[in-house]
């Protein structure tokens, strides 16, 4: 057994169907009594659900989170919290939502309970990205994690089924992300193979039946275990490649992630053959080589491979290889700019991965 350290993080985990009714007792708990709620312009109903479950006791409901978490929203938003009075953020939706509330937790001090509806994982996370000037930086404190998170599968029940395959692989990144990770440990690594494998298994169940009720509770528990690996342990290659591509390029989050983790993982192979038997275990129909495993799944969630296919010019190619080794931090293979730029490019194409890279 190699030697490592191990922190537990203190957030409370409240999972199953119908658990959005306990939100109530959930703010009870904490001895709170004006919530303001969140969402995006795009969730307001499911904000308008939450207001009714608590019986209209709110500070307010705010519905301008964005994605990447622009710092302007977030100074909008806290505006607001102080005209309301609000002694909690109530946040429903995915990243950016989650994000917002943790933005607006760490400024201000107040709680953060979080209802997250799809499987990127932020909840678990003491981590925020945040957007200013077209940079993305990302910062990490233990007061930016959630105090209570709530899983509820019914909310997950209407996803669609196409964000339902690029959020799911997002989750799995963070998994695969984990088990290499510079300060990985034993408990980490169970959470990281279980999570890639009931994703893997659930996210094509979902796409053959999206109210499959089975394969969106196992999609929700393997989100869960990835978000938990993501908040425990460093990231390195695939999650700075997303950032630069996010932040710089407006590229959509969980699409993005799911276009490059196969080509990351593919750079890193080398010096991981390990994690890579674990992966292919975890993986359906891998045959024993995990980049083969995660280009089947890709194939059967039929998800846009190519980040042109979202807008990303040939020529930024060079810009994000630029931007991307500009800043350095560990990753298992050292950071070569002609394979990162190779990276970038099979990502930008929509190539399948493959180890000669």
């Amino acid at each position: 057994m190699e030697p490592f350290e191990y922190n537990a993080h203190p957030g409370r985990v409240v999972f199953g169907t119908g658990t959005l009714q306990k939100l109530p007792e959930e703010v009870a708990r904490l001895k709170l009594t004006a919530p303001l709620l969140l969402s995006t312009p795009q969730q307001v109903d499911q904000a308008e659900t939450l207001k009714n479950v608590l019986s209209g006791k709110v500070a307010g409901v705010f519905t301008e989170a964005t994605m990447h978490t622009p710092s302007h929203i977030t100074e909008k938003a806290i505006e607001y919290v102080k005209a309301q009075k609000a002694d909690s953020v109530v946040s429903i939706g995915g990243g950016s939502t989650i994000g917002l509330g943790k933005a607006i937790s760490i400024r201000t001090g107040l709680p953060h309970i979080c209802i997250p509806t799809t499987y990127a994982g932020s909840e678990m996370t003491p981590i925020l990205g945040e957007t200013a000037d077209g940079q993305k930086k990302t910062r990490s404190d233990p007061k930016i994690l959630p105090g209570t998170v709530i899983y509820d599968v019914d909310l997950t029940m209407t996803l669609p089924v196409a964000l339902s395959a690029t959020s799911g692989v997002n989750a799995i990144a963070h998994a695969v992300e984990a088990l290499y990770a510079r300060n990985t440990n034993p408990l980490i690594n169970l959470m990281a193979v279980e999570g890639v494998r009931a994703l893997s298994s659930a996210l094509p169940a979902i796409i053959a039946n999206p109210s499959d009720p089975a394969g969106r509770s196992n999609a929700l528990y393997g989100a869960w275990l990835c978000g938990t690996c993501l908040g425990s342990v460093g990231m390195a290659l695939h999650h700075k490649l997303c950032h630069t591509l996010g932040g710089s390029f407006n590229m959509p989050h969980a699409e993005t992630h799911t276009i490059v983790l196969p080509h990351a993982l593919a750079y890193n192979s080398p010096k991981i053959p390990q994690v890579m038997e674990k992966l292919a275990a975890a993986l359906p129909e891998s045959n024993g080589d995990a980049i083969h495993g995660l280009n089947v799944l890709l194939t059967k969630l039929k998800v846009k491979r190519g980040l042109k296919d979202f807008g990303m010019k040939e020529a930024d190619v060079d810009k994000a290889a630029d931007i991307a080794v500009s800043n350095p931090y560990w990753n298992p293979r050292e950071i070569e700019r002609s394979g990162i730029r190779e990276l970038i490019r099979r990502a930008w194409a929509g190539e399948e991965a493959r180890a000669d890279i």
